[in-house]
């Protein structure tokens, strides 16, 4: 829910306990570092189309990111 994209969140619960562990979680945040550090290991080379055009020097300014 930290993400300016993200509207909602889906929960999924096998039982009553498993239900009130992910009600548990609602109002806490993960700081900024954390944050920092989740993007960084779960970052993935994209895709044939995107990656070479993505390394080349004027990609980005005629294609700047959406975010």
């Amino acid at each position: 829910m930290q993400r300016p994209t993200v509207a909602t969140v889906v929960m999924g619960a096998r039982n009553e306990s498993q239900l009130r562990q992910n009600l548990g979680a609602v109002g806490w945040n993960l700081s900024q570092e954390q944050m920092a550090r989740l993007d960084q290991v779960s970052s993935v080379t994209p895709p044939y189309p995107y990656y070479p055009y993505r390394t080349q020097e004027g990609f980005a300014r005629v294609n700047p990111p959406l975010v």
